[in-house]
């Protein structure tokens, strides 16, 4: 490892601020040189949202909301701003003392608890907030707001996946009810069924991203074709987990920030970006396990890592995607997969 690399190191934390440590072979010089420049982006949006909460506590919807969400909600207002922009702030007003109570009727559900424990250890085992001697130790909250959730919605149950974003809606939030709540109103409302036993929302999504590819991107989805690659293979992950594990944490959470305000579209904005701006690079693939590998690749280095400029590109470099376009495409889709079954 060189000086430079060595120095920049020592002053970028082995441990990120939500708790997971770089991996290895971090690029802590790249990430240092993006951080600093971030670092003024990010105080200029706290201070121009911190003047906006002042006039008042109430994120509506409007196209002022829309472009500050876009430009990324800061981490002190992050919890507060889902919630109210997802509906789960009104949910959890309108419920109180249901989350304690389907804890407790689920925490009776062996069958559920056993599912749910089996994951627990599987999440995020790079996280130090998830490990066993933490403390706190969030496996327990994560424990709860997976039991709780499992039996208010018994149509899913507990799904693999879920515990990801559990994880996620806890570091953010702190406060396991929010949690709950938060997951009640993705799962619920804003995405399609990803968690269903059946899985129709994302084998659903996934045959509409290559149907995106082929309107926008037409080369990678005739290479794709050509070598006979399932788009499950390659994106399943991106659609189940909403990114968390295959982009940087700060780019998941301006991913998210855009996906409780303005819903599910943003997945294909996202997914679109990456092969838009690696098509040369995935046009080399020469076989199957080529394209699978080029996949993993692009979501990895300075395009992700550089999340203001990747929020940019992702509402610009895919053009126009219209809510309208998308339900046809869904509908579409989810027809031919129903006639298949």
């Amino acid at each position: 490892m060189d000086t430079y690399n060595e120095s920049a190191e020592g002053r970028i934390p082995r441990v990120d601020a939500y708790g997971f440590e770089r991996p290895e072979g971090f690029d802590y010089v790249s990430y240092e040189d993006f951080y600093s420049r971030y670092v003024t982006i990010l105080t200029r949006r706290a201070m121009k949202w911190s003047k906006m909460m002042q006039k008042s506590t109430k994120v509506e919807k409007s196209i002022k909301v829309k472009r500050y969400i876009r430009k990324g909600i800061p981490n002190e207002h992050r919890s507060y701003v889902w919630m109210m922009v997802s509906g789960a702030q009104a949910q959890m007003d309108v419920n109180p003392g249901y989350y304690q109570r389907v804890l407790l009727e689920g925490q009776n559900n062996m069958k559920l608890v056993d599912t749910v424990v089996t994951d627990l250890n599987r999440t995020f085992p790079d996280n130090v907030k998830f490990r066993k001697n933490a403390n706190p130790c969030l496996q327990q909250t994560l424990h709860n707001v997976l039991v709780a959730y499992g039996q208010h919605n018994k149509s899913v149950g507990y799904c693999q996946g879920m515990n990801f974003i559990t994880g996620i809606l806890i570091l953010v939030s702190k406060d396991e009810e929010k949690a709950f709540w938060l997951l009640d109103a993705l799962i619920g409302r804003i995405l399609p069924d990803y968690y269903s036993p059946a899985m129709m929302g994302l084998k659903t999504d996934q045959e509409v991203l290559g149907d995106l590819v082929k309107m926008k991107i037409p080369a990678v989805a005739e290479l794709i074709d050509k070598h006979g690659v399932m788009w499950t293979l390659l994106v399943s992950r991106w659609f189940i987990c909403l990114f968390i594990d295959v982009l940087p944490i700060e780019t998941v959470l301006r991913i998210w920030d855009c996906l409780f305000y303005e819903g599910s579209k943003v997945l294909f904005r996202v997914a679109l970006t990456l092969i838009k701006q690696y098509q040369a690079y995935i046009l080399e693939a020469k076989n199957f396990p080529d394209v699978c590998d080029k996949f993993k690749d692009i979501t990895k280095g300075k395009f992700v890592t550089e999340c203001h400029l990747f929020m940019q590109k992702i509402f610009t470099e895919p053009g126009s995607l219209s809510r309208n376009a998308i339900f046809k495409l869904r509908e579409q889709r989810r027809a031919q997969l129903l006639a298949q079954e």
